[in-house]
């Protein structure tokens, strides 16, 4: 029946299942959206136990909806979103709390104290990271203070922390397999990405316990294999990576200066810099793009933390459309200059500003406006965030881009992509597979059995549908971002 590779893809809203075939394209797909929890202003938390029962259930849907049994996989591969922190009792595996969610602020005045205890430079030289909720590491420790008997069974070596690929890998071995990859690690602000090992410092810093963390592999690797009853048979779990690395590898942007950005529930836009890592100037973030066979490639990212969130506010919260591909027509009407400008800081402001008291707002309405103008500013939003990412990385000496990779679920809309290009000024290139997430852990998990011999093979793969060209006055594209960096003065202040 051919090469099969089975991709778990644990997003922020939704968990989805997708096989691939050995040439790189997907068959089938299946995607459960499960609930967001806001406890408090600023928190978000995900029910870990839903997570694990939405990737079983689409993992059994879609070997089911493709007539495919367990035995007909050739491997797994698990991509997830990342910083999201589980904290799960080391023999019975039962969560001690929700999960906190990568969007959770919780932690700013935790982290305000260590920046003003003078420790960021450190942080930063260590982990590439700077001092932010967004990262996993206060979120844990928030955990051991905050949930009662947490530390001390922590200290007693009874519990067990992972990240949202850690906790899947958990559960689908039966608790056998505590393991993590180099990329997911690399957003934990414990891990050095200079000696590949958790850093005793940070460890010590933030008051973790050693034994609570799982053990670092490459991102193509042997991580286990499957409780055979799960899902009808035992099957390898051979490639793991954080969401935004694997579409990095699924754009297959595999050499220094290639740039993918991939618009899902945030905006993440990564940059390959090689085998060394580039300290940023301007608040981007150094971190592990991949590692293979033990050997690093960094990459410098831009982390946006509303882009697709900001559609689904407006079809969730507001109520002003009714599905997210209306959003497409009404932009076409309204056009690029409506005057509206939505800031989506609903849980703070990410690259390059890292703000985490900012919150959103909607500027310039005026008698006249209407639902479609603010749906058209809620898409322009990701757009000119999408500049204040490529700015800094220019800014930090960055080659010029020659074209930006783009993917993620809000590039199908074609008014999207091409309002990117106008604003950005770069060309902006659409493949012919836009679930490079997913496909980039396929990719892993085919490199880790053998279904391709290297990089070069899987960079083979790799199709533009379509690129789309700038059409929009260098005078006018400034002139809209300048608005926009208005707006953004506003909401911090």
């Amino acid at each position: 029946m051919g090469q099969h590779i089975l991709a778990i893809d644990q997003g922020t809203t939704s968990s989805r299942a997708i096989i691939f075939n050995g040439q790189g394209q997907p068959e089938t797909m299946v995607q459960s959206e499960f609930r967001q929890y806001f406890p408090q202003d600023g928190w978000v938390e995900h029910d870990g136990e839903e997570i694990w029962a939405s990737t079983l259930d689409v993992c059994r849907q879609v070997l089911a909806k493709a007539g495919l049994l367990a035995q007909h996989i050739s491997a797994i591969g698990i991509t997830n979103q990342r910083e999201t922190t589980l904290l799960w009792d080391a023999e019975s595996g039962e969560l001690l709390h929700n999960a906190i969610v990568w969007q959770d602020r919780r932690t700013a005045d935790f982290c305000r104290e260590l920046k003003a205890a003078g420790h960021e430079p450190m942080v930063t030289e260590r982990t590439g990271l700077i001092i932010d909720p967004y990262f996993s590491g206060t979120k844990l420790r928030w955990l051991l203070d905050n949930v009662p008997g947490a530390r001390e069974r922590a200290e007693q070596g009874k519990l067990r922390f992972g990240t949202v690929d850690s906790f899947l890998l958990w559960r689908l071995t039966g608790g056998k397999v505590h393991r993590t990859d180099a990329s997911n690690a690399s957003r934990t602000l414990m891990f050095n990405i200079h000696t590949q090992q958790w850093d005793p410092d940070m460890l010590a810093l933030l008051d973790i316990p050693a034994s609570l963390l799982p053990e670092v592999m490459d991102c193509a690797a042997d991580f286990g294999h499957t409780e055979a009853e799960l899902l009808g048979a035992s099957i390898p779990v051979a490639g793991m990576a954080g969401d935004q690395q694997a579409a990095l590898i699924g754009q297959t942007c595999f050499e220094p200066g290639m740039v993918k950005s991939t618009y899902g529930t945030g905006c993440f836009m990564i940059m390959n810099t090689g085998d060394e890592p580039v300290v940023s100037r301007n608040r981007l973030l150094t971190t592990v793009g991949y590692r293979l066979k033990g050997k690093t490639t960094y990459a410098l990212e831009g982390s946006i933390f509303v882009a697709g969130a900001a559609v689904q506010w407006l079809r969730d919260g507001l109520k002003l459309i009714q599905h997210a591909g209306e959003t497409e027509a009404m932009a076409e009407k309204t056009g690029d200059q409506c005057g509206v400008y939505l800031v989506p800081a609903f849980t703070g402001l990410g690259a390059p500003y890292w703000d985490p008291k900012a919150r959103g707002a909607i500027f310039g309405l005026t008698r006249d406006t209407g639902i479609a103008e603010i749906v058209t500013a809620g898409l322009q939003s990701v757009c000119f965030q999408t500049r204040d990412l490529l700015d800094a990385m220019t800014a930090d000496g960055a080659s010029s881009t020659a074209a930006l990779r783009v993917d993620g679920g809000m590039v199908v809309n074609n008014w999207v992509v091409q309002a990117l290009a106008n604003i950005l000024g770069v060309p902006v290139d659409r493949p012919q597979v836009t679930e490079t997430t997913a496909l980039g852990v396929a990719y892993l998990a085919g490199l880790q059995i053998g279904l391709y011999r290297d990089l070069a093979e899987i960079a083979e793969h790799w199709q533009r549908e379509r690129a789309f060209e700038p059409a929009m006055p260098e005078a006018k594209r400034n002139e809209l971002y300048e608005g926009w960096l208005d707006a953004i003065r506003r909401v911090r202040d």
